[in-house]
This record gives C-alpha cells, sequence and structure tokens, in this order.
C-alpha cells in the first residue's frame, strides 16, 4: 500500500468537541488537512426549570433557534411541532436543516447568517405586542434579546444547552508550535476565540496570531482584529465549505 501524503495545509478549527466533521470534509476535498482546537464542549440541560421556559419559548408567536445544537437539545426535551399561526426561524443554513430532520418544514432562515441577518427578516420586525421564543444557550447570540425587546417583543428565552470550557489536547497545542504546512484558522464564533486564547500559553498563541483568520462576518473580523489576527479574510459565509473555499484561497491553493 503507497503511503497517505499529510496534507498540504492545514485549518484551524475552533468548533465544539466533536463537532469538526463538516469543515473536516470540506478543507480534505481542496487538500487540506484539519487541526481542531476546540476550547469547550457542549452539554445539554435537563432539569424543571429548562423545560418550563422550553414549553414558554415554542408556545410563543415566533419560535427563534440559533444553532443546531439549540434544536438538537430542544428536541431531547419536547416535540418540536408548530402551532397554526406560529413562525419558526433558523439563524442560517444549519439550523434550518435541523429542524426540517424533526419534521419542520415551513422554516425561515436569513441569507445572512448571522445575528444581524436575523434582525433584518421582515418577521422581527414590527414585534410590539408579539412574543418571541428564543431558543440557544448562555453567552449565544447575545446581541439578539436586548434588539428584539427593543423592537417590542416579549422574549421568551430558553437555554437548552451550555458550553463547557476544556483545553485542547497538548497534542493538538504541540502541532500548532510546530506547523510545518501553510494554515489558516476558521472563525465562526468569537466567543470560542476568546475561549481559546484564554488557555493557550504565550508561544500557542503567538503561533496562532501568526496565521491569517478566515472569519463569517464583519463582526467577527473586528474581533479577530482586536484579539491580534494581522491577516483577517472574510469568508462568503459560515458553512463548512465557504470556510474551507475562503481558507484556500487565501493560502493559493488551487482546486476545481
Amino acid at each position: 500500500m503507497a503511503p497517505i501524503s499529510p496534507p498540504g495545509w492545514y485549518v484551524i478549527s475552533l468548533r465544539p468537541q466533536g463537532g469538526h466533521a463538516g469543515l473536516r470534509a470540506a478543507a480534505a476535498r481542496r487538500g487540506g488537512g484539519l487541526l481542531a482546537l476546540s476550547p469547550w464542549r457542549l452539554q445539554g440541560r435537563d432539569d424543571r426549570d429548562t423545560r418550563h421556559a422550553l414549553r414558554n419559548a415554542l408556545a410563543a408567536d415566533r419560535v427563534l433557534f440559533t444553532s443546531p445544537a439549540a434544536v438538537r437539545h430542544a428536541a431531547a426535551l419536547a416535540t418540536l411541532k408548530p402551532r397554526r399561526g406560529q413562525v419558526w426561524i433558523a439563524v442560517g443554513s444549519g439550523t434550518a436543516t435541523a429542524l426540517r430532520r424533526f419534521g419542520i418544514d415551513d422554516v425561515i432562515a436569513p441569507a445572512r447568517m448571522d445575528s444581524e441577518g436575523l434582525l433584518d427578516l421582515p418577521q422581527l420586525r414590527g414585534l410590539r405586542g408579539h412574543s418571541v421564543g428564543l431558543v440557544t444557550a448562555p453567552q449565544g447570540r447575545e446581541a439578539l434579546a436586548p434588539a428584539l425587546r427593543r423592537r417590542g417583543a416579549r422574549v421568551l428565552r430558553a437555554d437548552v444547552y451550555e458550553r463547557i470550557a476544556i483545553v485542547p489536547a497538548a497534542r493538538a497545542r504541540q502541532r500548532l508550535r510546530e506547523l510545518d504546512r501553510p494554515a489558516c484558522v476558521a472563525l465562526s464564533s468569537g466567543g470560542a476565540l476568546q475561549a481559546l486564547l484564554a488557555v493557550l500559553v504565550p508561544p500557542e498563541r503567538a503561533a496562532l496570531l501568526r496565521i491569517p483568520a478566515i472569519v463569517a462576518s464583519e463582526r467577527l473580523a473586528a474581533q479577530a482584529r482586536a484579539a491580534g489576527f494581522r491577516r483577517v479574510r472574510l469568508a462568503t459565509g459560515p458553512r463548512p465549505a465557504q470556510l474551507a473555499s475562503a481558507a484556500a484561497e487565501a493560502i493559493g491553493v488551487r482546486f476545481h
């Protein structure tokens, strides 16, 4: 059997533990490998207060899910079934796909898959007298709830999962320090970046900040520059294929 050639470049993923498959596959299609530096893992909540908050959120006039994980963990606690007259909204295409897997076919998602894109939706304007169920996690989409309240909505928040901080494995951090191929960092969460920088030692932080950051929004671009990245490139969106394509282009990889 012929030896397997090492990847020509790497994308560094800050996705939650166990959530790297999509970006790994997208990088591989472009000749790249993946280095996982998860700063946290996701853990579902299952207690009386969470179930009560979720029931209220799912009964709102508009029900808004902020991630595929929010869909999965909500579905573990309650049956997801829209009632007549409700509007169900996803932050982006991945979250909409997760809802469709549970039989929710009538889902609205913005073309721009971030908080700003959500707030531009006509269904989230003119909210006075309406309720919005926000199915999310603590420290998730923190700008959304205040913006919805300013528009007159009664926000019914259900934090159905939480992020548990972890320290990336020593082997992964060593690989970061000793990278011998071109690499980019894929950023789709400012919180993940801050959590990772908080646990890396100075040589590891310096190694991370030396490479280009591929970001999913202008807001993340500003956060990346504030964190110390000197090279920041805006992808066309937060999906794995979009991030991997922007990373390959930043490195100068030619692919079909």
